[in-house]
């Protein structure tokens, strides 16, 4: 077994550092930002449909375009990925689950807290003055809906092009892989900075690295372990041999 390969460095490890992106909700059928503009939005440069720029242009298309993408989200499951790494959690002493994700499938499979680089789509702020929303705000005639608390114009919480990541998850995440003796990269091309260079620095951290991608990324040549498989497949054999005592047969197979 494939994934049996990898757990011996589990086992030894304290803090577990874990790394989702795309790949990972791939597999609950929730697409890509461009696989997303497909029919209607096909026509829409990106630029057009998520920039701060295109908000002020034309926020009643952005808006839509996210409300879209929202119940493409709302629609799908987590797999069997999501699942494993919410199990993931009590079979280590520390694990610090980040993602690059937006769409909430981590926790919906338990997992208790989650580092959002990228934000969420199943929040909202204010554009103006970034007051969060307690609640995806429900259908209203103005379009984009606006704040309670200002009157500004509602925006999705999520990061867009010509936009930085947000300071405090950021930090925290730096911090988990400077603390981290093993670090797993799952479902990311690792090319979108400055999230890609979290695998560098647990390489360069002397973190153990464990890369889980059906292709091969940037941050390959640096992993001990590179696992060539989808997410929702090797992650629960990892599972599984995680839960047989080690020296098991199992464990060994």
């Amino acid at each position: 077994m494939v994934a049996a390969s990898v757990v011996p460095a589990i086992r030894r490890a304290r803090h577990v550092v874990v790394m989702t992106g795309a790949g990972t909700s791939a597999e609950s059928g929730v697409p890509t930002f461009r696989e997303a503009q497909t029919g209607l939005w096909s026509q829409y440069d990106p630029l057009q449909l998520a920039t701060p720029e295109a908000f002020e242009e034309n926020a009643a298309l952005v808006w839509d375009w996210y409300v879209w993408r929202r119940n493409k989200v709302l629609a799908a499951e987590p797999n069997a990925g999501h699942l494993a790494l919410a199990e993931l959690e009590s079979l280590v002493p520390r694990l610090t689950l980040i993602t690059q994700n937006v769409d909430g499938l981590h926790q919906r499979a338990g997992s208790p807290h989650v580092i959002e680089l990228h934000g969420s789509l199943l929040r909202a702020r204010c554009f103006e003055r970034g007051h969060l929303a307690a609640t995806w705000p429900a259908c209203v005639p103005q379009n984009p809906p606006r704040c309670d608390v200002c009157g500004g114009r509602m925006r999705p919480d999520v990061v867009w092009f010509h936009e930085s990541l947000p300071t405090a998850a950021l930090q925290e995440a730096e911090q988990a892989v400077l603390a981290a003796d093993l670090f797993f990269s799952i479902g990311t091309s690792s090319v979108v900075y400055p999230a890609a260079g979290l695998g560098m620095l647990a390489s360069e951290r002397g973190a153990t690295v464990i890369e889980i991608n059906p292709s091969a990324t940037p941050l390959t040549p640096h992993a001990d372990h590179v696992l060539h498989e989808p997410s929702g497949r090797v992650l629960p054999d990892i599972i599984a041999c995680l839960r047989d005592p080690p020296g098991s047969a199992e464990s060994r197979r």
